[in-house]
């Protein structure tokens, strides 16, 4: 969260997959402060604001409707690149960090370079993160307090059980001993989950220590909680970052999947497919939290001040992705968790501010998670030639989105894994991919979606947490305007009468989103320039691409229970 003159914060993490994160800057009455929240995969469709009814999420609607819905923001198709995206303002693929997941046992981490948290410090931040880190841990200088965060409650991995916070790593038949003499070359398609080695300890930490007293609370509400303590308690005498990536919604390990309070669930009676029921608790157990934040905010007199971004981390695996499914929807679009469709890159978004011009709107403004640096070190009173030397792939968004002017992004290189031979871009209205995934590239959200579901009801988004405290600082959205806006917010796809599918094997693929945002009829062959420029510019990214860094798994030295069942830094 951020003060007035401050920058954006993820407020939620991880589900959507939800990735959040939050900054807050309270003091320094010239700066913004950020706030930003980043969920774990909560597909598309799971928030009330995109148009479904099935899970209401009156605190996320009411900063939507209160803010700006940024319906063009895209991330990566899984969650260490979005999160190194986030945090670098550089495509993965200029890194190395695109493509799997860092594993527990893989000695590998985000390579060394100045970071988000860092670049706030040097305008006088105390930089906070609650939740999910997932960007390496083998030596505790990869850890958050060793990467520009003043302290950090949560996990290492990618993910935990909601009570006992406990990873499962699954190793794969392909990356068990002996290891290969050099690095790896692996694709999700070379492994077998169920056929490997397993790892299990607890991932909770404070900083570095271990976070036993934990055990036994849900995730949800431990975060919910440290955050809401941060904004109590934090000096105002300095501004804040605080950024909050949340578990919530992603799965758990298997046998414990999904997890949520039984009075959650039980609030959701009109769901009939048991798994999608409980996903639903899940995601109101995060809706509560973006209310309870923001209440904390204005309680401690500093929202006014504030920035909050509401971001997922990437698309709902509807499907089998691995084994961690989590029953999200991203209907109507095409894809889920790992793909290049904008199922799976095209995020949820929200950015909230009092500070901020022509509010209460649909944003079709091109944005990409890498902008979130500069846009939010410009929004916190930051020099933009501070960050010259960087060779930041990020663009200052914060005037446009401030006085709602045109994106001053272009083109957007939405995926390139060399290993999977998937890429995916965008030059205005025109998308370009080329790759599949087997299974993976249909339309599945669907599958979750009920015909009970209770009606839409703009009054609870009115009469909830951030509701109430949003009203406090900005001129709320009436009922009507709240209706308009969603529709605006919702995506509506048809099938041309004569349409022509994609064939990603055959050659690269083109589609007009402006059009077709559900990706149904190819164009490339009524458009071969527009093929032959956006291919060219592939090339282009491809000529600075960074193989990919996974290292071979070290099972004997990382496991937990040389360390009393604690995942630690290994190489210590």
């Amino acid at each position: 969260m951020a003060h007035q003159q401050t920058e954006s914060a993820f407020l939620l993490e991880r589900y959507f997959k939800s990735k959040s994160f939050s900054a807050v800057r309270e003091a320094f009455p010239n700066k913004e402060t950020p706030n930003t929240t980043t969920t774990h995969r909560p597909g598309w469709n799971d928030v009330g604001f995109h148009g479904s009814d099935q899970i209401p999420t009156p605190n996320i609607d009411a900063l939507a409707y209160s803010g700006i819905i940024l319906n063009q923001h895209y991330v990566q198709p899984i969650c260490t690149p979005t999160r190194a995206a986030l945090l670098t303002s550089r495509y993965p693929s200029n890194i190395g960090m695109q493509g799997i997941p860092i594993a527990g046992c893989e000695p590998r981490a985000l390579p060394p370079g100045k970071l988000l948290p860092q670049y706030l410090k040097d305008l006088g931040y105390t930089t906070r993160i609650v939740g999910k880190w997932h960007l390496g841990f083998y030596k505790k200088e990869f850890t958050p307090t060793y990467r520009g965060f003043d302290s950090h409650l949560g996990y290492w991995n990618g993910l935990v059980n909601y009570y006992d916070h406990v990873y499962q790593d699954l190793i794969p038949v392909k990356m068990v001993k002996p290891f290969p003499a050099q690095g790896i070359n692996i694709t999700q398609s070379d492994i077998d989950w169920a056929g490997g080695d397993q790892l299990s300890g607890v991932d909770f930490h404070r900083n570095l220590l271990p976070a036993l007293d934990l055990s036994g609370r849900y995730a949800t509400d431990v975060f919910t909680e440290e955050a809401v303590n941060i904004i109590e308690t934090h000096d105002l005498s300095s501004p804040l970052f605080l950024y909050l990536a949340h578990l919530a919604c992603h799965s758990g390990n298997i046998g414990k999947l999904l997890e949520a309070p039984k009075d959650a669930v039980d609030k959701f009676g009109h769901i009939i497919e048991p798994n999608r029921k409980t996903f639903a608790a899940m995601m109101s157990k995060l809706d509560e939290s973006v209310g309870k934040v923001v209440a904390a905010l204005k309680s401690r007199g500093i929202l006014q001040n504030t920035i909050i971004v509401f971001l997922s981390d990437n698309g709902a695996p509807t499907l089998n992705v691995g084994v961690w499914r989590n029953w999200g929807s991203n209907y109507p679009l095409r894809g889920v968790k790992v793909t290049q469709w904008e199922g799976g890159v095209r995020g949820v978004g929200v950015l909230w501010g009092a500070m901020l011009k022509n509010t209460s709107r649909v944003s079709s403004q091109l944005m990409h998670v890498t902008d979130w640096l500069p846009t939010l070190y410009t929004a916190a009173g930051g020099n933009l030639d501070d960050l010259q030397s960087a060779q930041l792939d990020g663009v200052d968004q914060w005037s446009a989105l401030v006085d709602d002017t045109p994106s001053r992004r272009e083109e957007v290189l939405l995926v390139l894994d060399e290993r999977h031979n998937v890429s995916g871009l965008r030059i205005g209205h025109w998308k370009y991919v080329t790759g599949y995934r087997a299974g993976l590239d249909g339309y599945s959200g669907d599958i979750v979606l009920g015909t009970t579901d209770p009606p839409y009801n703009p009054e609870e988004v009115l009469q909830s947490d951030a509701g109430l405290a949003l009203a406090t600082v900005k001129l709320r959205a009436s009922a009507a305007d709240i209706l308009r806006l969603r529709s605006q917010a919702t995506v509506t796809c048809s099938s041309p009468v004569s349409s022509t599918p994609c064939n990603p094997e055959k050659g690269p693929c083109l589609f007009d989103l402006s059009v077709d945002p559900c990706e149904v009829n190819d164009l490339s062959a009524q458009h071969p320039n527009v093929v032959q420029k956006l291919t060219e510019l592939l090339s282009k990214y491809s000529a600075t691409l960074v193989p990919q860094l996974n290292e071979p798994y070290d099972p004997v030295r990382a496991d937990p229970a040389k360390f009393n069942n604690i995942w630690s830094s290994w190489e210590d």
